[in-house]
């Protein structure tokens, strides 16, 4: 009997990991019928993160009502895990840029408010242990929002509330922590990120991430300047040095706010995912690896879920096999760090709806032919 483990990544706009991970078992059954299979829906820290994390430790999925990029209210979703300590919060869920629509992004006003309603109404619900995924944010706000929505006052000359968004920043003259929600004390934050950026200058959130959100080159310089006075303000009250530290910039700078107001860890979002998992050790009882994602190139070594996956797979000298929805340059360079094979899964040429709407088919179809080679070999 073969073990094979799956480990696949959502198809962006296809399927979630789950998804991948039934299509990749039916194709694997109709091929080896007595196929012993474990299935590991995964996730690097981005869009999917929560429904594969809850999805592999049979956790639940929780909606809250919070401020969205914009000041509007938006209906937000959020993980607790199975050990039902454990919470994971996409940032994008409630500050994202998909949330804003083109003609109205503006990292000047965008706030992250909404991501810390989201935090708080994980301590309601009693997790001592908070995975933040920072990916995919409208803000460059540098946590400031976030910060205000768990009690933090970031003040102006006259006592007032800073404006939300980037763009108040530069009113800032005082931060008090007194009213700050004291559940954080006893609360670990996990900052899940591959982003390796500081807060300002020239690799700074605005400056590398700015023009993404709507930033014009005007506003990038305005931003920047207000990050840096935003974070020495927070060096000179909070006794936290974090402009310069890798990952600050990740998120808009909601990495440096969660630095500076919450007890951090900083951890590329395939290593939580790994570990949340047990991925290490199921892929050590494996006798074969699926895992994949929806278009795999050269970047996919940069932390992706299939580079996490097969560097499992060469460290336990397991054969790891990989299929994406499109392939694209460099993905020879990637045969030296772990992959066995890569495949893509579309059968012929078709425009994006129709690949996208027909992923869990092609899935089905290309793992039952690898299997099927695979049989005839052994």
């Amino acid at each position: 009997m073969t073990k094979y483990v799956l480990a696949p990544d959502s198809f962006k706009e296809s399927m979630t990991a789950k998804e991948v991970c039934q299509a990749m078992t039916r194709g694997i059954l109709k091929a080896d019928p007595t196929a012993e299979i474990t299935a590991v829906p995964m996730a690097d820290g981005g869009e999917g993160t929560v429904d594969s994390l809850v999805d592999a430790t049979h956790g639940q999925k929780i909606s809250a009502t919070v401020m969205g990029p914009l000041g509007k209210q938006v209906t937000a979703e959020y993980g607790i895990l199975g050990d039902g300590e454990t919470a994971v919060i996409e940032m994008a869920k409630a500050s994202g840029l998909e949330i804003v629509p083109v003609s109205q992004r503006n990292p000047l006003i965008t706030t992250t408010y909404g991501t810390g309603e989201l935090i708080k109404d994980a301590l309601d619900h009693g997790a001592n242990k908070i995975i933040v995924g920072l990916g995919g944010s409208s803000t460059n706000d540098g946590g400031a929002g976030m910060a205000q929505a768990l009690g933090a006052h970031l003040l102006t000359k006259d006592g007032q509330e800073v404006a939300l968004g980037g763009g108040g920043l530069k009113d800032l003259i005082k931060i008090t922590t007194t009213d700050l929600d004291q559940r954080l004390a006893n609360t670990k934050i996990i900052l899940a990120s591959d982003v390796t950026n500081p807060l300002t200058g020239p690799e700074g959130a605005s400056h590398v991430f700015g023009k993404q959100k709507g930033a014009t080159p005007e506003m990038i310089e305005e931003l920047d300047q207000n990050l840096h006075h935003y974070a020495a303000v927070i060096r000179r009250d909070l006794h936290r040095d974090v402009e310069q530290q890798a990952g600050a910039g990740a998120a808009g700078g909601l990495g440096a706010g969660l630095m500076a107001f919450t007890n951090y860890e900083m951890h590329k979002g395939i290593e939580i995912a790994i570990q949340v998992t047990n991925l290490e050790e199921k892929i050590k009882a494996a006798d074969i690896v699926f895992t994949g994602e929806g278009g795999t190139d050269f970047q996919t070594k940069f932390g992706k879920t299939p580079f996490g996956v097969a560097q499992l797979g060469q460290k336990y000298h397991k054969p790891v096999i990989s299929l994406a929805g499109y392939l694209g340059e460099g993905i020879d360079t990637l045969y030296d760090c772990g992959f066995t094979a890569i495949f893509g899964i579309l059968p012929g040429a078709c425009d994006l709806q129709t690949a996208l709407k027909q992923g869990a088919k092609n899935v089905e179809h290309t793992i039952e032919n690898i299997v099927k080679l695979i049989k005839v070999k052994g």
